[in-house]
């Protein structure tokens, strides 16, 4: 967007509480009013259209052989409300038998499009049944968004 364009716009924002100016010298650098009402369900909207979420769903969706597609970590867990610092990087479980190179080519174009690292970490499917490492299980245990394509047997689509 122009810069003549996103003004307005950014006026508007500001008027409606939204937003906050700080000046700094001739320049303006602008925040978010963290304690306006509207901010929380405003960046849930957003999170759902276009989050991280929404990404990896599109990134890993044409990845053939992948029969679960999990976020975890601590995004999931800030995600499910969870307190804690906001993540530094997306983990990402792959279950199935999808080729390595794909699961890294989709992690790696997720992660220029969200801006922040995403870690793919690959699991058969008797890992996963099995559970008999620590990673898997601390990952059964722990907040999770499943977006598993529904062609590949999930029920509903929870981005």
């Amino acid at each position: 967007m122009s810069p003549s364009s996103l003004h307005p716009e950014i006026h508007r924002l500001e008027e409606a509480g939204l937003l906050l100016a700080t000046a700094v010298g001739r320049s303006r650098v602008l925040s978010i009013d963290q304690t306006h009402p509207v901010v929380k369900p405003l960046t849930e909207i957003l999170d759902y259209l276009y989050g991280p979420g929404v990404i990896i769903a599109e990134e890993f969706g044409p990845v053939s052989e992948i029969e679960l597609l999990l976020i975890f970590g601590s995004w999931a867990a800030r995600h499910n409300g969870e307190p804690g610092p906001p993540p530094h990087d997306i983990d990402v479980l792959v279950v199935g038998s999808a080729k390595r190179a794909d699961v890294y080519a989709a992690a790696d174009r997720a992660q220029v499009r969200i801006g922040l690292p995403v870690n793919p970490v690959l699991a058969s499917r008797r890992r996963w049944q099995e559970a008999s490492d620590a990673l898997i299980r601390q990952i059964k245990a722990s907040p999770t968004i499943d977006l598993t394509p529904i062609e590949a047997g999930r029920k509903e689509r929870d981005p």
